[in-house]
This record gives structure tokens, sequence and C-alpha cells, in this order.
């Protein structure tokens, strides 16, 4: 694409993008965000990607925090469980098959989300992330709040028990990073750090409320004027024991002590017997796994009535199956966080070249030899480690032929489709627009070094 070829769909007046022509602009964006993803010079790349997104605020589709839904959904919950999606490889795809499915479905409640351990894998820096979603919603027209969450950003519980400063300087880093890529959506995981050794549930959880609160007071210090970003807390590390309604009041009465600031939390990630990706087996199948939905029930109610947040979060919730999903609404479940059974899919597709599948398993198999565990068979080995078959690839990836990736999104729709109809989401534009009033945050472009 060149310069001129550009200048013919938009213009640049005193740092504001002005779309010319938004049909034009749509058609230019696939290549326009292939050559910001993968310019080799570092600077020009930032340059790119703040470019994208005034261009993508420019044509209506703003970065956002949900905190207003959330805020109503905790005084009257509405009967609607927000799916929070994390997207691992071919982004801007799948980003495009979503926004297509939520236009065609009238969906306004629904999240994109990266968590700490995936922006290292799949190579996606919180900027680019934030970039690529807004470019897909550009391209399939998409207007409104959209948002963007730091999932599990997380203490990690080894890192931090050898330096406790080092780690939580890295996490305030990570969500000074995200925030000013407009992540306003933060998910604040120190569950990692509750202390069962300690007789007393408050003391159990006090190192977790207390980072916590430290955290989150980070987030608000940095929130652009007029946003209030929706902050999670969590007191179960996924894939532990349960959560009890004795452990979410030790919490949240502690958080709230702890806190010094307004807005505090607006929903709480609690373990109701899932993991994250699922349980593998031997043979390379997942274990069905059975949710405690009364622990949800019972949690969000909680949650809601006596502390005013929207309710309660489940994670490792997208290799379920289907018939689970109904039951989200049903127990008063805010939101559900879903991303291995999307990867999976990708992944088993027939479309999927076999030898280009091999390949990745291949790099998996040579780079990360040292992960597998001794009494891993190979499925499980390749199954627990082909998330990591993203980010080294992610150009082949993304230079994969439209006639293999296109019915491989056709697939990913249906089960949107599914999944927005199961968690009752459709036609939810409305609620969300009239909770939501997105705050346009400007960024600097840099004209010059883009050769604008």
């Amino acid at each position: 694409m060149t310069i001129k070829e550009l200048k013919d769909v938009i213009e640049i007046k005193n740092g504001t993008v002005f779309i010319k022509d938004k049909k034009g602009l749509g058609n230019m964006m696939d290549s326009l965000i292939y050559d910001a993803v993968f310019e080799s010079d570092n600077e020009k790349r930032a340059a790119f990607f703040i470019f994208i997104k005034e261009i993508a605020k420019a044509c209506g589709a703003v970065p956002a925090s949900i905190q207003g839904l959330y805020e109503e959904i905790g005084r009257i919950y509405p009967g609607f469980t927000v799916p929070a999606i994390n997207i691992r490889g071919l982004t801007y795809d799948v980003a495009r098959a979503l926004f297509r499915k939520a236009l065609e479905m009238n969906v306004g409640a629904f999240i994109f989300e990266i968590a700490r351990s995936e922006i290292g894998y799949t190579k996606q820096r919180p900027l680019e992330y934030a970039t690529v979603v807004l470019a897909a919603a550009v391209k399939e027209g998409f207007e409104g709040p959209v948002f963007i969450q730091g999932d599990h950003f997380q203490l990690v519980r080894k890192n931090y028990l050898n330096d406790p400063n080092a780690e939580t300087n890295y996490v305030k880093g990570l969500i000074a990073e995200a925030i000013e890529a407009e992540f306003y959506n933060i998910d604040i995981d120190s569950s990692t750090l509750v202390d069962l050794e300690r007789p007393a549930v408050s003391e159990q959880q006090r190192p977790n409320f207390e980072n916590t609160a430290l955290l989150s007071e980070q987030v608000r210090s940095l929130q652009p004027s007029g946003v209030d970003i929706s902050i999670g807390g969590e007191i179960g590390e996924i894939g532990k024991k349960n959560s009890t309604p004795e452990e979410a009041r030790a919490y949240l009465s502690g958080f709230k002590q702890a806190f010094k600031g307004t807005k505090g939390l607006s929903k709480l990630s609690v373990q109701t017997g899932t993991s994250h990706g699922g349980v593998v087996l031997p043979d390379g199948s997942v274990a069905k796994v059975k949710v405690d939905f009364d622990t949800l029930r019972v949690l969000s109610d909680l949650v809601r009535k006596e502390y005013g947040l929207s309710g309660c979060v489940q994670h490792g919730a997208s290799t379920l199956p289907e018939e689970a999903f109904n039951m989200f609404p049903e127990t008063g479940t805010s939101e559900v966080h879903l991303a291995t059974g999307f990867q999976n899919m990708v992944y088993e597709s027939t479309h999927l070249p076999a030898e280009f599948r091999e390949e990745v398993y291949n790099f998996i198999r040579q780079e990360y030899a040292k992960e597998r565990k001794e009494d891993q068979t190979e499925e499980q080995f390749i199954y627990s480690t082909r998330k990591k078959g993203f980010g080294h690839l992610k150009k082949k990836w993304w230079e994969l032929p439209a006639d293999v990736k296109e019915p491989i999104m056709k697939e990913l729709e249906v089960k949107f489709e599914l999944l927005f109809k199961k968690l009752r989401v459709t036609d939810t534009v409305d609620i969300v627009r009239r909770n939501v009033k997105p705050v346009v945050v400007r960024k600097e472009i840099n004209v010059s070094l883009l050769g604008l």
C-alpha cells in the first residue's frame, strides 16, 4: 500500500484522523495491519499500531471499560453471561469472525482478552493485541465500545517468594503497558499467594487481598481521565480446590479495608472444578469435567448482594461440553473465559493442511522438549504445548491462504453463534450502550516517522 492510497481514504488534521472513505479504508485494512505487525523497526511498528488505533476510533470502534455494564449487573442481574475470549493465533482473522457474528446477532457484551502468560508465548504485546482487534473491527464495520482485557495479570508464586518487589514491579509494569495500549479491563490474580497453612481464612487470603489492593491502586492511578477501568479479583487458583463463601467474604472484606481508592472490584473469579485447557488423557482427548454450578450460584448471589459486584467469573470453560453453557446465565455467572477450545478447533480442523500442522508440531518437539514430563504420552505433550506454536510461527500462520483460513473461520463462527445463544448475549447492544459511554483517549500520531 502506498501513502497516496492511504491519503485517499483518510486525512490527518492537527493530529486527529478523519475518515474520507470508510469502505475504501476497510478494503486496505488487511495489508495495513499486516505491514504494521511485521514491521521490523520497533519504533516504526509502535507508531503504526497507534496510527491504526486512531483510525479505529475515528471509525467508531472505541476501546472501553465494561465497568458501567457490570455496575448495572450488580444492581439487577439481566440474565446473561459475558464471554471473554482469548485469541492466541490467527488473531486478526478470529477477531474478524467474532465481530461478524456479533454484528449478525446484535451482541454488544463480549470481551477480547489476553493473559500475562499468553503475551509471551504468542508474541503479542498489549499494543499489538489491541491494535489487531481494533483493525478487525474496522474491517468488519463494527461500531461501539470494544472491550479489551488483561487476563490473569498474575503474581507468579515462585517469583514472588524469591523476590516480592521484583515480581510486583513486573506486574505493575505490565499494567502500565496494558493501560497505555488501551486495555480498560484488567484482571488481577494474586490468588497464587493464598497461604492455606494459616489457621484463619482471613489470614489465608491476606496476601491475596493486600496485593490485589496494591495493584488495583496502580490501575486507578494510571487510568485516563473519564475512564473507570473494570478490575477483577480472584480467590481460588484455577485447577485447585473449589472456592467457598467464607473465602469470598474474607477476600472482599479484606480488600475493602486495604484498598485506598474509590471504585474497587467489578467481579470475582472463583474455582469450581475446571482447569485451564482442560485435563488431557493419554490418548490426547480431554476428560469430561463437572463444574460445581451450585458454587457459582451461591457465590455470584453473595458478591452481588453483599458487595455490589457483577457476580462471579468462570475460567477454563472452553473445553466444557456444549450443554454446560446454558448453566452460566442460570447461575448468575457474570463472565466466562474461553480460550483453549478455539485453539483446538483451529489445530484439529480438516481444513488446516496436515503438512503445516506437522511443521508446527515438529517445532514444538524441538523447542519445548525439556517441558515434556516423564509420564506424558506424545499426545498429551503436544496437546499441552501446542499453544506455543503460534508466536514464533506467527508470520506463517498469518500467511496461510484464504482457502485454508476462511473455512476454519466459518467453523469458529458456528461455535461463536452457539456460545452467544447459550450465554444469552444476543440483543445486548442496547443495554451495553445505555451503560457504557466510551471515552476517546487520543494518542499522538508520529506523522514524520510514518511518512504521512
